[in-house]
């Protein structure tokens, strides 16, 4: 079994947070590649993820699908996965100490993983790593700190809301290749990125 899978096990048997703990499904640690150069951050698991225990797999998932066909990947050349790995009753926003339980979480798997670049999708993804920080500004704009790249973009979902970002997130998602492409070009920052310096 794989550390990823190993880790997958000691997830589902969390109960740091009671509340998620009683109300889940199923958690939802991640999914795709254990070697995969770029993951996807989403925020956390909605009603289908609850259900079938895997990221992304509703309507925000399917144009997730999409975007990455545009640039030429699947799932399974990525790793999909969320802030939080437990679905909030009724879809409301995780809470502060949620996501400051599930922290552990997503730094073994990026431990694990060791991206080139990670992708933060959506504003509680993007707080993770850059606290205070508006999204709807530096979207679509790449970071190198510490030899690896960060690439905001909104939420696949934020398009089936509000239709005028569709073109918008296609356009930043557009760019990814190029930017992977020429790593050396991204502009190194001195400073690491705070993870969640909010608490």
């Amino acid at each position: 079994m794989s550390a990823l899978a190993e880790l997958y096990k000691t997830i589902s048997a969390c109960e740091a947070c009671d509340e998620l703990a009683r109300t889940r499904t199923r958690t939802v640690p991640g999914a795709g590649a254990e070697n995969a150069q770029i993951v996807f951050i989403g925020e956390a698991p909605g009603f289908h993820e609850d259900q079938q225990g895997l990221p992304f797999v509703g309507q925000a998932g399917q144009f997730l699908d999409h975007l990455l066909a545009t640039i030429g990947l699947g799932r399974g050349d990525v790793y999909i996965c969320n802030v939080i790995k437990c679905r909030p009753p009724g879809n409301r926003d995780p809470l502060p100490t949620e996501i400051k339980n599930c922290q552990q979480w997503l730094d073994k798997q990026l431990d694990l993983i060791l991206p080139k670049m990670i992708v933060t999708l959506g504003r509680y993804s993007l707080s993770q790593f850059f606290p205070g920080e508006s999204i709807s500004k530096i979207h679509g704009k790449a970071r190198k700190i510490d030899n690896r790249i960060y690439y905001p973009m909104y939420h696949p979902a934020a398009a089936l809301h509000q239709q005028s970002l569709r073109q918008t997130i296609e356009a930043d998602m557009l760019k990814i290749p190029s930017i992977l492409a020429s790593n050396e070009e991204v502009q190194e920052e001195e400073s690491k990125p705070q993870q969640l310096s909010m608490f």
